[in-house]
């Protein structure tokens, strides 16, 4: 059987005018600003819309591998079979970064017939938003050091400059660069680098923003550098907060689109879901929360990450509370996590899931005992995929007392997603949470640390380096030791060692770095090796796309 590609899946859609797919979500037409006749951004006075808010919907995953979850897929195909079971029902997403597009991941629109559309724009242009950031982000780092060279009436320490430049792009050899080079006239020099736009504080600030007036309180906060006597430096000290958001205005009204069976997905923003808490835009889950009596929207790599900094930084600044949990696995990626080599995935292997499948059991319960939320285990099946394997998993579940519902959405979109939908409806009316966090805000910086690496991960305690010790005194004696701890770590493993897979024990997490993201609201705390700007592997996936002369795209994913 001949499948077609995610891009002729998407241009074989007949999409639906954008005014009649705000008309299914319920925004009047004086509120919507068209991009086309395909997408459009949505005024933010919809926030006060007297509807009352929907059901809110979490998708999270396993630990990642490179076998794949499909998290993504699997929100996009159970707003559609919500749909397809007569619920009013809105989806909300991140915005995919030009990185991955680019590098290896390919597009980020979901998959198969569970995609959102058009998915050449969300992929890459979109209606300029991630622009809009880069160039505010951009501003603040010139404003700076023309700041610096107009006589750096501040007292700014080069040495103890932490603000860096940033473009939407996977490249190394920008990650550490040397600036102000060529006489006087052209800036002083330092050393200087780049991040992604998606690893850009102002993207974090952007997407944890509930109005213009808390966009920019939240910029005038940023931290660009530190004086000589090591007093901090703000966005609003430079006097640069009134140009980057005349620079973002427009960017934060979110993004209105369809899904293949058209079903309204507001796709807004996109942080990093390492430096930053990779989840879409309090605005936009807000929006469609409004707009629909179920939201499904999720929360970048596996529920250790995303859905950890969605609920305990999200859902805590924002004041959103979950009614229901859904967590994707699949039987390939256990097996993965069981020892089983890539190339053998598709052989029947109880013992490898057997190994494999604490990683799931895990995830499950730190949704179910610790965070206290109703949750279900949506199986994204596998034509490779044995009934003795889902049936193991369905029986591992059930002793957790969480239901495994499978789900087929990749080949058959809504339709495929029907009797997850069923269970989520199920969930949401039936089961009440008691949704707790897994720290209190009131906690010293490293017991925050310490109750996510034990309660969540499932290790034994941290190691705080003695860089990161200092770093942690002087954020707590200029007061930023009450917020949310956003941990960056790899995406592979419950450990900051992306080898230790399954459901890894007794392991310690070493504390490299501690920082503050004081416009975010919360602290960035680094363990392991994360990169701020990725490179292109060796074939990038950009050597696959092109455009024919009628401008139709190919090889995008």
């Amino acid at each position: 059987m001949e499948y077609k590609t995610d891009i002729e899946i998407a241009q074989a859609c007949q999409l639906r005018p954008i005014t009649e797919i705000a008309e299914k979500a319920h925004v009047p037409e004086a509120l919507l600003e068209p991009y086309g006749r395909n997408k459009a951004k949505v005024d933010l006075s919809l926030l006060k819309t007297e509807r009352e808010n929907g059901k809110l919907i979490l998708v999270t995953a396993i630990t990642p591998t490179p076998a794949g979850e499909g998290k993504t897929t699997t929100t996009i195909g159970l707003a559609d079979g919500l749909a397809r079971i007569g619920k009013d029902v809105t989806v909300a997403l991140r915005e995919p970064s030009l990185g991955p597009v680019f590098g290896v991941k390919g597009g980020a629109a979901g998959g198969g017939y569970a995609q959102v559309v058009p998915m050449e724009d969300i992929n890459l242009h979109f209606t300029g938003d991630f622009h809009a950031i880069g160039a505010a982000n951009n501003l603040l780092a010139a404003m700076l050091d023309n700041h610096i060279q107009q006589g750096n009436a501040l007292g700014i320490d080069v040495r103890k400059i932490t603000w860096k430049r940033c473009v939407d792009m996977n490249d190394r050899q920008l990650r550490n660069v040397v600036d102000g080079l060529g006489g006087k006239a052209n800036g002083v020099p330092r050393e200087d680098g780049f991040d992604i736009t998606v690893a850009s504080e102002i993207m974090a600030v952007f997407c944890l923003a509930n109005s213009i007036t808390d966009l920019k309180e939240r910029l005038s906060r940023i931290i660009v550098g530190y004086t000589y006597d090591d007093k901090p430096v703000t966005a609003g000290d430079l006097k640069a907060v009134g140009a980057m958001t005349a620079l973002l205005k427009d960017a934060l009204k979110p993004n209105l689109v369809q899904t293949l069976e058209g079903t309204p997905a507001f796709v807004h923003g996109g942080p990093f879901a390492n430096i930053a808490h990779g989840c879409n835009s309090v605005i936009a889950t807000k929006a469609a929360l409004k707009m629909g009596d179920y939201t499904v929207t999720e929360a970048g790599f596996g529920a250790d990450l995303g859905a950890e900094k969605f609920l305990d930084i999200k859902c805590r600044i924002a004041g959103l509370t979950p009614d229901a949990v859904v967590i994707v696995a699949t039987v390939r990626a256990l097996k993965m996590h069981g020892g089983l080599d890539k190339k053998s995935l598709a052989t029947e292997d109880l013992d490898a899931l057997e190994k494999g499948i604490p990683n799931l059991l895990r995830h499950v319960s730190n949704i179910k005992n610790v965070y206290k939320l109703p949750a279900v285990v949506a199986v994204n099946r596998f034509p490779t995929d044995t009934d003795a394997e889902i049936d193991f998993i369905i029986r591992k579940c059930r002793e957790l007392g969480v239901n495994t519902v499978l789900s087929t959405v990749w080949a058959e979109g809504g339709k495929g997603g029907e009797a997850l939908a069923r269970e989520v409806v199920r969930l949401c009316e039936e089961e009440k949470g008691d949704f707790t966090f897994s720290y209190d805000l009131d906690c010293s910086i490293e017991e925050k640390i310490e109750a996510v690496v034990k309660k969540i991960y499932g290790g034994k305690g941290i190691n705080v380096l003695p860089a990161a010790k200092k770093q942690i005194e002087q954020l707590t004696k200029l007061g930023y030791d009450k917020v949310p701890v956003c941990i960056a770590k790899t995406q592979y493993s419950f450990s900051d060692d992306p080898t230790l897979l399954g459901a890894p024990e007794d392991f310690t997490v070493t504390v490299k770095n501690v920082k503050i993201s004081a416009g975010a609201g919360f602290i960035v705390v680094l363990t392991g090796d994360i990169l701020t700007m990725p490179g292109l592997p060796k074939k990038p996936a950009a050597e696959n796309i092109d455009v024919d002369e009628n401008g139709r795209i190919s090889g995008l994913f």
